[in-house]
């Protein structure tokens, strides 16, 4: 019979701690990262398609441009990707300046500041061009 009395206190004070424990309020502390590290960042939809990227691209030297310099420099590239998989929006960073460009049916425009000089160029569906420059 000691054995049962035993247990039944054992018991209720086991209870009673229980009680106690979840009657007092905690302050909820969530844990935040303090920082998201990584080589890469892409985001998708609900149907699992890219819809935006953010990627370090390494320097290629031996990369021929279209204005003909060879070299391509180390670049921090933002894409925002349309539903059919096109980027609509690039903003790039590099080491000589930065650039964005904007794409849409019915052209598209680049906004550039590399080295000295900074431009912005549009280009209609029908294939003209305005090149702006201060």
């Amino acid at each position: 019979m000691k054995v049962q009395t035993f247990l039944t206190v054992l018991t209720v004070v086991n209870s009673a701690l229980l009680i106690c424990s979840l009657s007092q309020p905690r302050p909820v502390a969530a844990e935040v990262a303090g920082v998201l590290r990584g080589r890469a960042l892409e985001i998708v939809d609900d149907h699992g398609r890219v819809r935006s990227t953010i990627s370090v691209l390494p320097a290629d030297p031996a990369y021929k441009m279209p204005d003909g310099t060879t070299g391509f420099p180390e670049t921090v590239l933002f894409r925002l990707i349309n539903s059919k998989g096109q980027p609509n929006v690039k903003i790039e960073s590099t080491d000589g300046g930065s650039a964005m460009g904007l794409v849409g049916e019915a052209g598209n425009a680049l906004i550039q500041a590399k080295g000295a000089g900074a431009s912005v160029t549009v280009h209609n569906k029908d294939g003209r061009e305005q090149l702006i420059k201060p």
